[in-house]
C-alpha cells in the first residue's frame, strides 16, 4: 500500500465540523442516492426484460430484492474491509464493482445472468460504498452531525426524483441494454466520491509517538463483536429489525392502492412523486431540530416519535377510499419517513461512538437485510390472500408503531442515566496535553548541564500543572488544553538569554 494513510478512526483529530467536512458530505449525499434509489430505479427497465427473456413480473422484481439484499447483508464484509484498510479505497473499489455490474449486465443473455450482475455484483458495489460513506462523515462532524446526516439522506429522494425519468429516457432511446451501459457509466462517480473520502491526519505532536508505545498498543479488530454487550445498541438493532418489516411496505403498495381504487397509471405514479418531494425537505429540517441543545441529548425519543408518526399515518392510511385521501397520506408519510430516514444513524453513532460505528453499522445492517427481504414479501402474501389493501397497511403500521414502543420504553427502564462522556473532540485534546506534558518533564532532563536550579523548575512547573489539570478535570475538559500551553509558555520563559535560569517567584 506504499505510504497510503489508512483512517483507522482512532488518528487523534478533532472533528472539523466543516471545511473539507462539506466535501464529505456531498459525496455522501450522492453516494446515499444511488445506494437507495437505484434498486427502485432499476425497475423502470421490468418490463422490457420480461418481454426479452420470457419471464414473470415476480422474476424480473427479484432484481431488485437481490440489490437491497447485498446492500445490507455484506454490512459484515464492509466492515472488516474498512477496519482494514480504510474507508477510500474500499468505496474506490466499489464503485468499480457498481459500475461493472451495470456493464455485464448489457450483455446478459438471461435473467440469470442479471442476477448475478446487476443484483450481486453492483449490489456489492453499492454496499461497498453507503457503508463507509456514513463512518466518514461521522468522523468529519461531530457538533453538526445531525444536521449532516439529514443532508446526506436527503440524497435518496433526490436521486429517486432524478434516476427514475433518467431510466425511461434510456430505456426509450436505447433500449434496456443501452440504458443498464450508460447507468454503469453514471455509476463510476462513486469512484469519485470515494477519492473525497480523504483520511483525517493527526497533528504533529500527536503522531510523534515512540515505537515502544505504538508496538504496545493492541491491533483494532477487524470485527467488534462487543458492541452487543451495550445494552443501548441491541435495543436498537431489535427496534429497527422490527421498524424495517414494516417502513418499505406502504411505499411499495400505494401506487397499486391507488389503481386498485380506479384512477389512472399516471395519476397514480405522481403519488410517489409527491411523497418524494416532501421527503427531500422533511430529512434536512429533522436534522436541524435534532441539532438542537435540547433535543440532541433525548435524539433516541425523537427518532421514536417519528417511528410513531410513522406508523399511525399507515394505520389512518389504510381506510383511504378515494385519490385525494390517499394523496393526504403520501404528504404525512413523507414528512414522518424523512424523519426516520435522518435519524436512524444518527442515533445509532449517538449509542455506539465513533470508535465502534464501523462494526456496528455493518451488523445492524445484517439482521435488517433479513427483515427487508421478509417485510414487502409477507405483506405481498397477505394481499393476495385477502384481496384488501386496508390490512397491508394496518401491518406495517402496526409493527412501526411496535418498534418505537419497544425503543423509548427500553430506553427509559434499561438505560441509566449517566454524565455524558466527552465527545471524541474532547478526548483527542486530552491525549494531546499528555503528549505536551511529557516533552515538557523531558526538556529539564536535558538541561541538567546547563545549571542549577532545574529539578526545582521541574518540580515546581510539575506541581502546578497537576492542580490545575486536577481542578480543571472537574469543571471542563476541553480547558486542559489550555492549562498545557499556558505551562509550555511559562517554561519558555524561564531562561534568560545569558543562559542563567530564573525561578518564577523571582522573575516577579
Amino acid at each position: 500500500m506504499g505510504g497510503a494513510v489508512v483512517d483507522t478512526g482512532d488518528s487523534g483529530v478533532k472533528a472539523p465540523d466543516g471545511g473539507w467536512g462539506w466535501a464529505v458530505l456531498f459525496g455522501c449525499f450522492v453516494i446515499t442516492g444511488f445506494s437507495y434509489a437505484f434498486p427502485k430505479a432499476v425497475s423502470v427497465f421490468f418490463k422490457e426484460l420480461i418481454r426479452e427473456f420470457g419471464v414473470g413480473y415476480s422474476d424480473t422484481a427479484w432484481i431488485s430484492s437481490i440489490l437491497l439484499a447485498m446492500l445490507y447483508g455484506s454490512g459484515p464484509i464492509c466492515s472488516i474491509l474498512v477496519n482494514r484498510f480504510g474507508c477510500r479505497p474500499v468505496m474506490m473499489v466499489g464503485g468499480l464493482f457498481a459500475s461493472l455490474g451495470m456493464i455485464l449486465a448489457s450483455f446478459s443473455t438471461s435473467i440469470i445472468h442479471i442476477y448475478l450482475s446487476t443484483g450481486v455484483i453492483t449490489g456489492l458495489g453499492l454496499a461497498l460504498n453507503f457503508q463507509p460513506s456514513l463512518i466518514m462523515l461521522n468522523r468529519y462532524f461531530s457538533e453538526k452531525r445531525p444536521l449532516a446526516n439529514g443532508l446526506a439522506a436527503a440524497g435518496s429522494p433526490v436521486a429517486l426524483c432524478c434516476l427514475s425519468p433518467l431510466g425511461q429516457v434510456l430505456q426509450y432511446k436505447y433500449g434496456w441494454r443501452g440504458g443498464f451501459l450508460i447507468l454503469g457509466g453514471i455509476l463510476l462517480n462513486c469512484c469519485a466520491c470515494g477519492a473525497l473520502m480523504r483520511p483525517l491526519k493527526a497533528p504533529k505532536k500527536t503522531s510523534e509517538v515512540d515505537e515502544k508505545e505504538k508496538k504496545s498498543k493492541p491491533k483494532p479488530k477487524l470485527l467488534d463483536f462487543t458492541v452487543f454487550k451495550d445494552c443501548g445498541f441491541l435495543i436498537y438493532t431489535v427496534a429497527a429489525a422490527i421498524m424495517v418489516l414494516g417502513l418499505f411496505v406502504p411505499p411499495v403498495f400505494v401506487v397499486s392502492y391507488a389503481k386498485e381504487l380506479g384512477n389512472e397509471d399516471t395519476k397514480s405514479a405522481l403519488l410517489l412523486t409527491i411523497l418524494g418531494f416532501i421527503d427531500i425537505f422533511a430529512r434536512p429540517t429533522c436534522g436541524i431540530i435534532a441539532g438542537l441543545k435540547w433535543v440532541r441529548p433525548r435524539c433516541v425519543y425523537l427518532f421514536s416519535f417519528a417511528m410513531i408518526f410513522n406508523g399511525t399515518t399507515d394505520l389512518i392510511g389504510s381506510m383511504a377510499k378515494d385519490y385525494p385521501s390517499l394523496v393526504v397520506f403520501c404528504i404525512f408519510f413523507g414528512i414522518s419517513y424523512g424523519m426516520v430516514g435522518a435519524l436512524q444513524f444518527e442515533v445509532l453513532m449517538a449509542i455506539v461512538g465513533t470508535e465502534k460505528f464501523s462494526s456496528a453499522i455493518g451488523l445492524v445492517l445484517l439482521v435488517e437485510a433479513i427483515a427487508v427481504l421478509v417485510g414487502p414479501p409477507g405483506a405481498g402474501r397477505i394481499l393476495d390472500a385477502t384481496k384488501n389493501y386496508m390490512f397491508v397497511f394496518l401491518l406495517a403500521g402496526c409493527e412501526v408503531v411496535l418498534a418505537a414502543l419497544v425503543l423509548a420504553i427500553c430506553n427509559m427502564l434499561f438505560i441509566k442515566r449517566k454524565p455524558q462522556q466527552p465527545d471524541p473532540p474532547a478526548k483527542m485534546e486530552m491525549a494531546i496535553t499528555e503528549t505536551e506534558m511529557e516533552e515538557l518533564n523531558k526538556e529539564p532532563k536535558d538541561n541538567q548541564d546547563n545549571g542549577g536550579g532545574d529539578n526545582g523548575k521541574k518540580q515546581a512547573i510539575e506541581h502546578e500543572a497537576m492542580a490545575k489539570s486536577d481542578d480543571k478535570k472537574v469543571e471542563e475538559p476541553e480547558s486542559i488544553g489550555v492549562d498545557s500551553i499556558e505551562v509550555e509558555n511559562t517554561s519558555k520563559k524561564m531562561t534568560e538569554p545569558n543562559g542563567v535560569v530564573v525561578e518564577p517567584e523571582s522573575s516577579l
